[in-house]
């Protein structure tokens, strides 16, 4: 009468061992550190390691351990207050040469690592940091590109030698071309539609309208939003924050979160910074030995690769970022990946002209970022900037080209990076703080304390109210509830999901709404008890006719989640991830394991006369 399938036991102990193990990193609390990156053919190695020892220890910083783990030097502090210092510190002894960040090393290990476990992601509210909510203008965006495409009309009647008198924008964003007497419509017509087959041409004899389609409109502005995010996550991964959280809010705002980061306004200038790109011609020569000898051609500049490696180019630059209008992964005429970049008139013009004389040479994608600096002289404010220079790309020229051209020779993840950087180079429009908040690191530690209390605190009152309650189906409910948390923590570990104080409130509304599972199972065994049914028989219609109801009640709480994942924003998110994966993880514990447990105990007793419920 009373039995479970084995499989299902073995399903239940491979569940809890991998929870166990996907749940174990979250005991490994993470190390306050300051991450030391490399820039401009610096290197890591143990000179770096002693002078860092030595300027933290002049400042009077006792740091856990200074070593270079993953391509950076870590220094591994005891608190936040010795990590603020030991990055000041830092920051001021080892130069231009050098990124100093704040960070949290992990302390997972190896073999948990090695097999992907690693601890959950804490959020702002959790971890300390900055918050910044930027606002797009989305009007500018879409007034620079329609403006392209005035120049593009104009172009366009000039080459083919069709006359006109004016080109001009409208308030609705369509193009009002006014065509000379003697010009041919037609043939204008025909040319526009040539090189702009998604536009629609309308009008009569020579008074003719350019209409940019309203979904060409909706996607400008919102390649400005992905645009300015991609330039956002660039700027943010030379902070070395941990965790980055930038993501769209609305239709022309991006939410910026820098869990870990306390100085505000070194924050909100790095974010800020301008960027161009540039294109230079590489100049004949050993960069190596110029840089040794210091013997570099009057007609050139030396600049770094990312990788540190010297390039000599040209002090001429032939176009800018500015000048470019589009940049996508596209595939050459051999089907290896290629980028293409289109320019604006006048960058088309020169690009033309130097590629004519050019064939056959190479020429370099320079990344130029002028980030503002604020010092103290005189015990006044003094603004500057300091200017970063990195070689992205260089590749040979392999025919004449203006306007639109192809840089090819890179592989497929090469060219989606160059693509990336050259959308990223600067702001597609203009954005402004509406909002800035700091969230301390002693609070987000007492956050923590907090939210690991109550969740512990609403389970050992549930497992002692049904321990008393319930008696011994009581302390089954309650080994079910622990694996429950096991398995809630276990998920959200595996997929990255970000814990934040509403998330916390998640966790204990799913353990509640697993204490509602098992009081309808207990209730239902005792219904069957009083009518006059067999234990063993009580159990089993105990299980079998409250699992409906349970499947019910608990479906309407994952469509919920579900809903405000969907729809909500921020905090809402974790509350939701953190419901929808406890309601889930209660259903299984609550039906199938409990019951597991309930068959372990009851089943081989053949005489059972009464439960303990």
């Amino acid at each position: 009468m009373l039995e479970f399938p084995r499989w299902k036991y073995f399903v239940i102990l491979l569940v809890l061992a991998l929870s166990v193990v996907y749940a174990l990193p979250n005991v490994f609390q993470s190390d306050y550190a300051v991450q030391v990156t490399a820039n401009r053919g610096a290197v890591l190695d143990e000179v770096l390691r002693t002078r860092v020892g030595g300027y933290l220890s002049e400042a009077g910083v006792q740091p856990k351990s200074v070593a270079v783990e993953n391509e950076s030097l870590l220094v591994r502090l005891a608190d936040a207050d010795a990590q603020t210092l030991a990055a000041d510190t830092l920051r001021g002894n080892l130069g231009e040469n050098y990124t100093v960040a704040l960070n949290l090393a992990s302390n997972v290990p190896p073999w948990l690592d090695r097999l992907g476990a690693q601890p959950m992601v804490l959020g702002l509210d959790l971890q300390g940091g900055v918050h910044f909510v930027l606002q797009v203008d989305q009007k500018a965006a879409l007034e620079k590109r329609v403006d392209a495409y005035v120049e593009d009309v104009r172009v366009t009647l000039r080459d083919n030698r069709i006359r006109y008198t004016a080109v001009d924008r409208r308030p609705d964003h369509s193009i009002a071309i006014n065509l000379a007497s003697d010009a041919d419509p037609a043939a204008a017509r025909a040319q526009l539609a040539k090189v702009m087959p998604a536009m629609t041409v309308e009008g009569e004899g020579n008074r003719l309208v350019v209409r940019i389609p309203e979904t060409e409109l909706t996607s400008i502005a919102g390649s400005a939003i992905e645009q300015n995010i991609a330039t956002l996550r660039n700027r943010v991964n030379e902070l070395g924050v941990a965790e980055p959280i930038i993501q769209r809010q609305g239709n022309d705002r991006i939410v910026v979160q820098l869990p870990g980061v306390q100085d505000t306004a070194a924050a909100k200038r790095m974010i800020g910074a301008t960027a161009t790109l540039e294109y230079r011609a590489v100049i004949e020569g050993n960069a190596a030995d110029a840089v040794a000898s210091g013997r570099v051609p009057p007609e050139a500049k030396v600049f770094y690769r990312r990788d540190g490696r010297p390039e000599l180019l040209s002090k001429r630059v032939i176009v800018t970022g500015d000048q470019m209008v589009a940049a996508t992964t596209t595939i050459d005429q051999n089907g290896q990946p290629a980028v293409s970049v289109t320019l604006n008139n006048v960058g088309g013009d020169r690009m033309f002209d130097f590629t004519s004389a050019n064939v056959g040479k190479p020429m370099a994608v320079v990344y130029t970022e002028r980030i503002p600096q604020v010092t103290e002289v005189n015990g006044e404010e003094v603004r500057s900037f300091r200017v970063k220079e990195e070689v992205i790309s260089v590749a040979n020229i392999q025919g004449v080209f203006g306007k639109q051209f192809q840089t090819t020779g890179l592989e497929k993840t090469e060219a989606e990076d160059l693509a990336k950087l050259l959308r990223a180079g600067s702001l597609a429009a203009p954005m402004d703080f509406v909002e800035e908040r700091i969230v301390g690191p002693s609070l987000g530690k007492e956050n923590v304390e907090r939210g690991v209390t109550a969740v512990l605190y609403a389970f050992l009152f549930t497992l002692v109210f049904f321990a008393v309650y319930y008696r011994m189906f009581g302390v089954i409910t309650g080994m079910a509830l622990l694996f429950n948390l096991l398995i809630v923590v276990a998920v959200m570990s595996i997929f990255g999901a970000t814990m934040t104080l509403p998330g916390f409130a998640g966790l204990a509304l799913s353990i509640g709404l697993s204490v509602d599972a098992n009081v309808l199972i207990n209730e239902r065994i005792r219904e069957e008890l009083r009518a006059g049914v067999p234990p063993k028989t009580a159990i089993v219609s105990g299980y079998d006719k409250a699992g409906g109801t349970i499947l019910d009640a608990n479906l309407t709480a994952i469509i919920a989640g579900i809903a405000l994942y969907a729809f909500g924003t921020g905090p809402l998110k974790g509350f939701a991830v953190t419901l929808v994966i406890g309601v889930l993880a209660s259903m299984f514990t609550a039906i199938t394991v409990s019951r597991a447990i309930v068959t372990l105990v009851y089943a081989r007793r053949k005489k059972l006369k009464s439960l303990a419920i």
